[in-house]
């Protein structure tokens, strides 16, 4: 059984970088780690395409472009709620994240724009510029890089080929942030 999380308890990152920087995969070992030390982890991954989340065909499709506004699909295993937007603008972060149910931690995949802290996740061979030197949120970067002579004192420079190390790093950081909160 779980331990009971405070509603209004919201630690939240962001996990940005380019495409094909390694993200998924990066986020994919902290959530092992983390979920194997108990925490619970939610995770919201932004996506600028359009979503297939079911089999065109299955009855909850079919019950949502009939017009449902939301289709929840449940089984002993997992559920699911899946609403159609229908030309309402996309929900604020802030209803995203109050849709789901509390947390230790909620990562953010994507996200570049927001203001919010930001693990940013740079390989120099993407051949796109770094997020870190314009914007004050990254408070850290994994990268498979060396420690750059310029990088800001307030921004934490974690090695992207030792994944173990991210995940101290981001164990510190919650500790860090809930002493604070």
């Amino acid at each position: 059984m779980q331990r009971e999380i405070p509603a209004r308890k919201r630690t939240v990152l962001a996990i940005t970088g380019t495409s094909g920087s390694g993200k998924t995969t990066l986020l994919e070992f902290l959530i092992a780690g983390l979920a194997g030390r108990g925490l619970k982890v939610n995770v919201i991954k932004h996506s600028h395409h359009d979503l297939e989340l079911e089999p065109p065909r299955k009855d909850s499709a079919r019950l949502r472009m009939a017009g449902a506004a939301e289709v929840m699909v449940a089984s002993p295993f997992r559920m699911a709620i899946i609403r159609e937007l229908r030309g309402a603008p996309e929900p604020s972060l802030d209803e995203q994240l109050d849709r789901l149910a509390p947390a230790d931690l909620t990562l953010l995949e994507g996200f570049k724009a927001y203001p919010i802290a930001k693990l940013e996740v740079y390989r120099p061979a993407s051949g796109k510029a770094p997020l870190y030197p314009h914007d004050p949120l990254v408070i850290a970067v994994a990268s498979d890089q060396p420690l750059p002579p310029d990088l800001p004192p307030s921004v934490a420079w974690l090695d992207l080929n030792r994944p173990q190390a991210v995940l101290a790093w981001l164990g510190d950081y919650l500790k860090k942030v809930s002493s604070n909160g």
